[in-house]
């Protein structure tokens, strides 16, 4: 069986989206399916159509969020090493070519965003920066090119 790193707070968004998910938005399209009945010859009925894939959608990733949750290995960023960088690691990197830091943690992929500092361990710069220690040189392949960082500290 896969064990799927996760933060608690990865782990608690997840369990989060599939309560909402059973108990908001799949009654909604329950009824919806049945309005849509209501107008009668399915048909030609666009409406039942559009509820029927949005029932198959959120059938899908509950299904999705079950084997996610029940594969999770939640993992406490506070309980992990600080002399080298594994899951759950904050990081602070500075661009070498232009000087920029950055400050990262890796996370699971489904936790992952960029714009709130979360990377995946499964991305390019997350796969290169794990077991690095402070001081060392990372080199990236990025879609724009290749980019070289340094890792400043461990936070």
């Amino acid at each position: 069986m896969e064990r799927i790193p996760i933060t608690r707070k990865g782990y608690e968004a997840l369990k989060a989206e599939l309560e909402r998910i059973k108990k908001v938005d799949r009654p909604a399209n329950i009824i919806a399916i049945e309005e849509a009945r209501a107008h009668g010859d399915l048909s030609e009925n666009a409406e039942y159509d559009a509820a029927k894939e949005r029932q198959q959608f959120i059938n899908g990733r509950i299904s999705e969020l079950g084997y996610k949750l029940g594969n999770a290995d939640i993992i406490d960023p506070e309980q992990l090493p600080r002399d080298r960088v594994v899951f759950g690691s904050r990081v602070l990197l500075e661009n070498i070519e232009t000087g920029e830091n950055v400050e990262y943690q890796l996370v699971g992929p489904d936790e992952s965003n960029i714009d709130e500092g979360r990377i995946s361990v499964s991305s390019p710069l997350g796969q290169a920066i794990i077991g690095k220690r402070p001081d060392d040189e990372i080199t990236v392949q990025a879609p724009g090119g290749k980019r070289v960082y340094e890792l400043v500290e461990i936070l």
